[in-house]
């Protein structure tokens, strides 16, 4: 059986007028500690099958970087973006903040730079680097990334926004970058598997437009490997046939004694690669303990997490169906209910909630009415297909909502007072993201609810 997967949120403290910032990490596995950092636009869920395998040798820790999953962005300062600098040296104040003075490290492509980029300035932090694939880009390569790769993106009033985002996010395997369509751009690993986009998608949903903050922080950073004599640890690069970065190794130039680079066949040799040179180089130190907020987490139930934030002991607030978690007042506890936000699915949803108050030391729990209407025509399917359209349904549905009780009810007699608020797209966004990741779990927590009716609470 594999290694339970946990989530920690960490606050890392203000410094040099840079306010406090709440980092996610995910952990796995036991042994000396292993930090990997994902690409971008992606977020720590990128590795979770990985580190169920790597955690039976390493503790595997897994931040998301600023900006992406559930860690909070980088600031502006002096009215420019954050550079690759600022995220390389933001990676070493998350180590500070855990408590971790030195490790081995793995990132996958930007993921990878934003490491080579903290080796150089905190080279004593790192026992070694395994990489896979380092982009080096020619002058012309990097002019059109600049003019179109990272396009804002902010909700529009009617969703057109998640239209260009399922495109961009499953023509990105077809042609690379995923705007150039010339049959010179085509990629050899070309897909349409319904799953690996969704995941994709979900997670530059959670972004929003600080994707592009990340994004080009990595993709302007200078590319320059450090010279054949400065004093770094051991790194491997490696790039599996298939990666758009493998002509990228020929690019590499002369590097340090203790680095390697290589063409690997798949990816399962580029990561067979990287786990044994890690294992060879790896200080072994055991795994510190690692640091985390008290007043948010997430509490394991069963084999699931239920997300919770506030006050431990205190009363529990729970929300409606496709609904998110309420910012807890003082003496308050709130938890994104089971299958909702960041809280793993439970088919016994009140006993996970029951469990979970046991676990928080919660005085009572604050059950909501269930909402007025069908729960079949409430919460209709958002299952992911092919072309996203799911997308589009969740989106009809939050503006609807704000017309309509219920909102399938198209009519004068269920016709609401409009809230011109209630219509703002980064309030639409916020809601249809909330029913997408809700999905069927919305119907059974309405469900819930009802059979809650007269019952003992």
């Amino acid at each position: 059986m594999s290694a339970p997967i946990t989530r920690h949120m960490l606050t890392v403290p203000a410094k040099n007028g840079v306010p406090a910032r709440k980092v996610h990490y995910r952990r796995c596995g036991a042994g000396p500690m292993l930090l990997m950092v994902h690409q971008s636009p992606r977020s720590s869920a990128e590795y979770i099958d990985l580190m169920r395998v790597w955690g039976e040798h390493f503790t595997c820790v897994v931040p998301d970087t600023p900006g992406f999953g559930q860690s909070d962005p980088l600031p502006q300062t002096e009215g420019r973006d954050p550079d690759i600098d600022d995220f390389a040296d933001a990676l070493c104040e998350f180590l500070d903040a855990l408590g971790v003075e030195r490790c081995p490290a793995y990132g996958f492509h930007s993921g990878g730079i934003i490491l080579v980029a903290a080796t150089k300035r905190h080279r004593v932090r790192f026992d070694c680097l395994a990489i896979g694939g380092y982009a080096v880009w020619n002058a012309e390569e990097m002019a059109v990334f600049s003019e179109r790769y990272l396009p804002p993106f902010q909700p529009s009033h009617y969703g057109e926004h998640l239209t260009w985002l399922w495109n961009r996010i499953i023509e990105q395997s077809w042609v690379f970058p995923w705007f150039d369509t010339r049959e010179e751009a085509r990629m050899s690993v070309a897909h349409a598997d319904v799953a690996r986009i969704n995941q994709a998608v979900s997670e530059m949903l959670d972004a929003g437009d600080a994707y592009r903050a990340g994004y080009g922080a990595v993709i302007r950073a200078p590319r320059d490997i450090p010279a054949l004599d400065a004093d770094v640890p051991p790194c491997l690069i490696t790039a599996s046939d298939g990666d758009p970065l493998q002509p990228h190794i020929d690019r590499l130039g002369a590097m340090p004694t203790a680095w390697k680079a290589a063409k690997v066949r798949t990816p399962a040799d580029h990561l067979s690669q990287s786990l044994a040179f890690l294992l060879e180089h790896a200080s072994g130190e055991p795994c510190p303990a690692l640091a985390e907020d008290e007043n948010e987490g997430w509490v394991p139930v069963d084999d699931g997490l239920v997300h919770w934030r506030g006050e431990i002991g205190g009363r529990l607030m729970l929300h409606g169906p496709a609904g998110e978690m309420a910012e807890p007042a003082q003496g308050e506890l709130a938890i994104d209910v089971p299958g909702h936000g960041q809280s793993s699915d439970f088919a016994d949803m009140r006993g996970a909630i029951e469990a979970a108050a046991k676990s928080l030391a919660a005085t009572e729990i604050q059950w909501p009415d269930a909402p007025q209407g069908d729960p079949d025509q409430l919460y209709p399917d958002m299952t992911p297909d092919r072309f996203g359209l799911h997308l589009q349904r969740a989106w009809g549905i939050a503006r609807a909502e704000q017309f309509f009780n219920p909102w399938y009810e198209a009519g004068a007699a269920s016709a609401t007072t409009l809230d011109p608020a209630g219509l703002e797209p980064q309030a639409l966004h916020a809601r249809a993201l909330a029913r997408i990741r809700a999905d069927d779990a919305a119907r059974r927590w309405h469900q819930t609810l009802t059979d809650n009716n007269g019952a003992p609470q």
